[in-house]
């Protein structure tokens, strides 16, 4: 769904954007569309249903059912949209981190010659007790907000944003609005955003953390067995202890931890593995890693939602649920959920008796997007900076659902 320009306001219908020709869509306003008793909007596909709260636009529950026949909820979140705002923990359950999805170094950056300075919220110092780096758009970023609900119907629903000039400190005004849609076991998304005043960075993504077995595997409280292939990942990003880019490409070699390119794997087959302390920040194993979907020749990405293969493939065998993505971003940051500790419960449509809570590593989280703090390293030549005369900024992506009766992987 492009801007709907009944909803963009006077300081858009005023400027060269006017002529973009977006289209109305007759939605509603959001009094008039209301949620169930828990607060969550649910909308249904062919064999899939997913429900949604306006806090960050999430995604709060996602069911599929497995080989078994047992309907199972894959993806964290809560029972109620109250506890969204709640719970302080707040790891981003199923939201639209933004403006800036992902790290910015010193929570600063350079347009045209001017350094703006955002809210740091990550990794604090004494001398530095909000943090030294910016997270997800700040303290108050986009996956803090509660957004309005524009349309929704039996398959579909859209939430809308918008963001004020100076909010977090970044510079303008942006106007975003996120649709979700289900099909034939499939979850679609399309982010838009559009920058009416200045020039400033946008990058979004789908911030939902996964467990195929819906968190009821006897055998195991981690998806650490979870088998992840990234066919397009021969590199990522070179981060520092905290996680911070440096400005390198680093390649994934065969056989290391970070190859998932050369053949699927299961998350946790090199966790034991003395290279991988260290691989998601200091003393750290694990993932909290930023792949580049290097997409060769160009009209694999052109062409990206009818690829043959996705940029990642999820699946557990106990389940035998798989997870296809596709994208048009040029990244996927994987993390595994090392920073979960048992204090988050579980959904009331999840886990066992015995479990309910969130382990470490009970989930894995696949960010589509561009490169992370690309804004700070104009060398990458990444479009990360929207201004007026860009027009509209657009993140998609196809999540496509499978059974494998097999219960084993046949990629390649």
């Amino acid at each position: 769904m492009l801007l709907p320009i009944f909803l963009l306001g006077a300081s858009v219908i005023g400027c060269s954007h006017a002529n973009y020709n977006i289209p109305n869509t007759g939605s509603y306003s959001q009094s008039l569309i209301e949620p169930d008793q828990d607060g969550k909007y649910t909308i249904k596909g062919t064999e899939i249903r997913a429900s949604f709260v306006p806090y960050g636009a999430s995604i709060s529950n996602l069911f599929i059912t497995d080989i078994h026949g047992v309907e199972r909820d894959i993806i964290a979140g809560w029972d109620n949209a109250s506890y969204y705002t709640i719970d302080r923990q707040h790891p981003h359950f199923g939201g639209v981190p933004g403006r800036y999805a992902n790290r910015i170094k010193n929570s600063s950056f350079v347009i045209d010659g001017e350094t703006y300075h955002v809210l740091p919220n990550e990794n604090p110092t004494f001398e530095n007790p909000n943090g030294i780096n910016t997270l997800h758009g700040g303290p108050d970023g986009w996956d803090w907000r509660n957004w309005t609900v524009t349309e929704l119907l039996e398959n579909s629903i859209t939430f809308s944003l918008t963001d004020p000039d100076g909010k977090e400190g970044f510079p303008g005004e942006v106007i975003s609005y996120v649709s979700y849609t289900l099909g034939n076991m499939t979850w679609e998304f399309r982010m838009t955003a559009l920058s009416t005043t200045k020039k400033t960075p946008i990058m979004l993504t789908s911030h939902t953390y996964w467990n195929l077995d819906g968190f009821a595997n006897n055998d195991t409280e981690t998806a650490l067995n979870h088998t992840l292939w990234l066919p397009f990942a021969g590199q990522r990003v070179g981060t520092d202890t905290i996680l911070i880019p440096k400005g390198d490409i680093l390649d994934n070699v065969q056989g290391d931890p970070n190859d998932f390119w050369s053949a699927p794997k299961e998350i946790g087959a090199n966790l034991t593995s003395p290279s991988m302390l260290g691989n998601c920040g200091y003393n750290c194993s694990g993932y909290d890693t930023c792949y580049i979907n290097n997409r060769r020749p160009y009209s694999l990405k052109a062409n990206w939602s009818s690829n043959e293969l996705p940029v990642a493939r999820l699946q557990s065998s106990w389940s035998g649920i798989q997870l296809d993505l596709f994208t048009n971003q040029d990244a996927m940051q994987v993390y595994s959920c090392q920073g979960q500790n048992g204090s988050i419960a579980l959904k009331k449509t999840q886990g066992r008796p015995e479990n309910r809570f969130i382990q470490k590593y009970g989930c894995v989280v696949l960010e589509p997007e561009d490169w992370i703090d690309g804004i700070n390293y104009p060398e990458w030549a990444r479009k990360q900076i929207w201004g007026p005369e860009d027009g509209i900024y657009t993140v998609e992506a196809s999540y496509r659902f499978s059974l494998n009766s097999t219960m084993a992987m046949n990629f390649l």
